[in-house]
């Protein structure tokens, strides 16, 4: 007789974002003539830069002739993309990273989900709280996180660290010795970040108790204040006790595309063994690799005209932000992020759920955000909106709330 794995009945029973879906969709099938302006799931509206598309077009005719057609290429990622990696987003920043520490991939959700495989199910994790849901519900599926408590709105063998206004939204670090540590920085939901001294503790702390830091950075290229780090490999150390994940969704418009890579450094050994070479066999064994001509693309990126568009683009999307930001802010509401980061992150009213606010902000406004509810019990009381709407959709969406 067959068996399901019983740990996939732990989790919600959808998705987040598909919840949100089905909600708006139900909305507008009640209301097709109400223009409903969606702020909430992080996807970007501005097309791919020129250089990207022109690179793509190329990689096309390429696989039109016999003498370049690509088949199965490297698991790990062909070797242009990977150099270009290493020189722009380490070399440049004076971080040491060898080309065959990075792995390419079809995006870092995948990534942070997959990563976690490589680790026995008694680890203990840590995740900051609220959270991105993959960390968390990938370790539901593997069961690692023990039993849901009802009245708790937590998993049993989870360390929760809240990132609330309480603590300046910079979380603590664990009063009890943890194995696996999730850090997504710049923050969603909060759209927060950590200075190099205060993320310089996790690392200590890390080496200290012989843990690792999965660390997410997907939204990087949104930051401007100076004593924010761009990598994690920033600070000493941390290339012997943390795993980089790292998005082109954001950064270049990617998100219908798919491109991302992780960077396992070879300092890492957990028990005598190669984290490197560990991820390297399971992708091997999982993973084909990123089409030809999307890696094509993504080299694009990395030249001075695919910067300069791409910084035009994220330029853009911080605008948008500052709009989001003051508008809430004039509007009355108590609001975090929106800065080094394409998230806004808001307090709802007194006495209103997350959820209800949704509801609220959709019925009476025809906006669509994300309930903090969804991203963990510490985020119930809160509100995130992100900055990747037009910028039409995103003044009307604050002319609509003031």
């Amino acid at each position: 007789m067959v068996k399901i794995n019983e740990n996939y009945l732990k989790l919600q029973d959808s998705y987040l974002f598909s919840t949100i879906a089905k909600k708006v969709a139900d909305f507008q099938e009640k209301h097709p003539d109400k223009k409903v302006i969606k702020l909430g799931i992080g996807d970007v509206t501005l097309p791919v830069i020129p250089a990207v598309i022109k690179a793509m077009h190329q990689a096309v005719e390429e696989m039109g002739e016999k003498e370049s057609f690509k088949g199965y290429g490297p698991e790990q990622g062909y070797d242009f993309l990977r150099e270009k990696i290493v020189e722009w987003d380490y070399k440049k920043r004076g971080i040491s990273i060898e080309k065959e520490e990075i792995f390419v991939s079809d995006g870092a959700k995948c990534d942070t989900g997959n990563f976690q495989e490589l680790f026995d199910i008694n680890n203990t994790i840590a995740i900051t709280d609220p959270v991105y849901p993959v960390y968390l519900d990938s370790n539901v599926m593997a069961g690692r996180t023990g039993n849901f408590n009802e009245q708790t709105q937590k998993f049993d063998k989870v360390v929760y660290m809240p990132v609330t206004k309480e603590n300046n939204f910079v979380p603590e670090l664990p009063k009890e010795k943890v194995d696996l540590i999730y850090l997504c920085l710049p923050n969603n939901p909060t759209g927060t970040v950590l200075s190099k001294e205060e993320l310089k503790k996790w690392v200590d702390y890390a080496k200290e108790n012989k843990a690792l830091i999965l660390f997410d950075a997907a939204y990087e290229a949104f930051i401007v204040e100076e004593d924010v780090p761009h990598s994690i490999y920033e600070i000493e150390g941390a290339k012997e006790v943390a795993i980089e994940f790292k998005s082109f969704s954001k950064t270049a418009g990617f998100t219908g595309i798919r491109c991302a890579y992780t960077v396992v450094p070879k300092e890492i050994q957990i028990e005598g063994v190669s984290l490197n070479n560990l991820w390297n066999r399971r992708q091997c064994t999982k993973f084909n690799g990123v089409p030809y001509i999307t890696q094509r693309g993504t080299e694009a990126v990395y030249t001075e005209e695919g910067q300069k568009q791409i910084k035009e683009n994220i330029e853009y999307y911080r605008e948008n932000a500052r709009i989001i930001r003051e508008g809430l802010e004039r509007a009355g509401y108590t609001v975090y992020g929106g800065i080094n980061a394409p998230y806004i992150w808001l307090k709802v009213p007194d006495g209103v759920t997350s959820w209800e606010f949704f509801d609220k902000l959709l019925e009476e406004k025809n906006i669509v955000g994300t309930p903090g509810s969804g991203f963990g019990p510490s985020g119930e009381g809160y509100f995130r909106l992100t900055a990747f709407g037009s910028r039409e959709s995103t003044i009307e969406a604050m002319e609509r709330m003031n």
